[in-house]
């Protein structure tokens, strides 16, 4: 088993709580081309581990606007790329219930669409944990401590990260 790098939650809610309402000039502000969620949620996920996947099409990246995988800023891409089964560089975690998500972790929401369009980086929640409990940040409608119940949306999954795989791991040729 590799050595799995510790997923910093708090660092993760920090970048979070610092960028909810302004843009981080190290990277492209995708909000007049799609939107800025996802984008905003890798920030923060990388805040909170540190690793990227530089694997080309599959990976989890972002080098410039132009030069990043598209589950950085891909709500479904992303989705796809946390719950991978190959165990490679980067982030890694699971789809899982309202009651086993703690704070650094992210919902993602379908509103009318076909897709998964949104998704924001839980910042703080109470015990039991409820959609008005959980407590958001975004952007693509920026927003900080905002409750989950104030989105009108007809599906909600949760992702828990469990933690990151080194740079060069690859559990193909560690096998």
């Amino acid at each position: 088993m590799p050595n799995i790098i510790p997923y910093n939650r708090q660092a993760a809610i920090r970048y979070a709580h610092c960028w909810a309402f302004e843009r981080n000039p190290r990277f492209f502000d995708y909000e007049e081309i799609g939107g800025d969620c996802t984008n905003f949620a890798s920030q923060c996920l990388y805040a909170g581990t540190g690793i990227m996947n530089y694997t080309p099409t599959f990976g989890w990246y972002y080098i410039s606007s132009n030069d990043k995988a598209p589950a950085w800023t891909g709500v479904p891409y992303f989705y796809n790329f946390i719950t991978r089964e190959v165990k490679n560089a980067g982030p890694f975690g699971l789809e899982s219930s309202m009651n086993q998500v703690m704070p650094g972790d992210f919902v993602q929401l379908r509103f009318e669409d076909s897709e998964f369009g949104h998704t924001p980086i839980i910042v703080e929640m109470g015990d039991p944990p409820n959609l008005n409990n959980i407590l958001v940040a975004a952007h693509s409608v920026d927003s900080d401590f905002r409750p989950l119940d104030t989105y009108s949306f007809q599906e909600i999954r949760f992702l828990h990260i469990l933690g990151a795989y080194p740079p060069g791991f690859n559990s193909n040729l560690d096998s």
